[in-house]
């Protein structure tokens, strides 16, 4: 499979999603305006485009899940907008574009943020292409790798990190909260949308957890070596932040090392659950290899 292709008409079907959401689910004027502006500056919307790729691997007709991917990606674009807050990271740029605060203002970036995540729900709720249980199932584990055992907790822990030295452990605990739960959550949404096995469960989940400390490693290994026009923000970030990374702990080498053992589990996890033979094999190592 021509993985760039694949990647191309996922990305426009997700798009096309949100969009027709934000429309349809909210009132035209500043609100939608702040909403649109960080939902049509882009982005690679591997989070959604991995559980449809799950999914489909799984035996789900194509496109099944698509209002709980656009809804993922909701999630991860409020977090974005609260991320870049002056009160968080303080970002101006992301995806080469003014943060929605410098666009707009922070009120509006808090409250466009607050409407993104709680239109999520709603999105999935008013699904009538998922059954009552899978509706249900759905909305309460994307609430909880979002909430406060799950990401929020893991910018918890980032954010109360700063300044300090933290073991290896202690670093990739805060990832498998901050960046590993949505990964997690599109891994196995898209395995339950597809019907999977028991013990095919168990592998994904796996190779999820290895799957969200390879893009967490990744990330900082580009915030080192990467090109700022690529990347679409400035590198350099987290050392002025004071932040451990991989990089600092490991060396860049040692990272490297760490991210091709991550790739390794998550590949016989594939193995295993059955579907290595699908395009998500080729989607572990485009993460483990991406420029921005």
């Amino acid at each position: 499979m021509d993985l760039s292709n694949y990647l191309k008409t996922k990305r426009d079907q997700i798009n096309q999603q949100l969009e027709m959401c934000v429309r349809d689910y909210s009132i035209p004027g500043r609100l939608q305006d702040s909403i649109l502006y960080s939902i049509e500056a882009g982005g690679k919307r591997l989070r959604p485009i991995l559980l449809l790729a799950t999914a489909e691997a799984f035996g789900a007709s194509e496109g099944k899940g698509m209002s709980v991917a656009a809804a993922l990606e909701m999630v991860h674009t409020y977090s974005l907008i609260h991320d870049d807050l002056p009160a968080m990271d303080d970002d101006d740029l992301r995806r080469g574009l003014p943060t929605n605060h410098k666009r707009f203002d922070e009120a509006t970036a808090i409250l466009a943020g607050d409407a993104l995540l709680t239109l999520s729900s709603q999105v999935i709720a008013e699904d009538t292409t998922l059954t009552d249980a899978q509706r249900v199932t759905m909305i309460r584990e994307l609430t909880k790798a979002g909430g406060a055992r799950g990401m929020v907790e893991g910018q918890m822990q980032d954010m109360l990190s700063e300044g300090k030295a933290v073991s290896l452990d202690v670093l990739e605990n805060i990832h498998k909260n901050k960046t590993g739960q949505l990964l997690k959550f599109a891994i196995l949404a898209g395995a339950h949308l597809g019907e999977a096995s028991d013990s095919a469960v168990q592998q994904m989940t796996d190779m999820a957890e290895a799957l969200g400390l390879i893009f967490q490693i990744q990330d900082d290994i580009l915030d080192v070596t990467g090109d700022a026009d690529v990347i679409g923000k400035p590198t350099g970030s987290d050392e002025g932040n004071h932040k451990s990374t991989y990089p600092q702990l490991l060396g860049l080498e040692g990272a490297i090392e760490q991210k091709e053992k991550y790739v390794h589990v998550a590949l016989s996890a594939l193995k295993s659950a059955g579907v290595e033979g699908t395009v998500l094999s080729q989607l572990i190592r485009y993460l483990s290899t991406r420029d921005h």
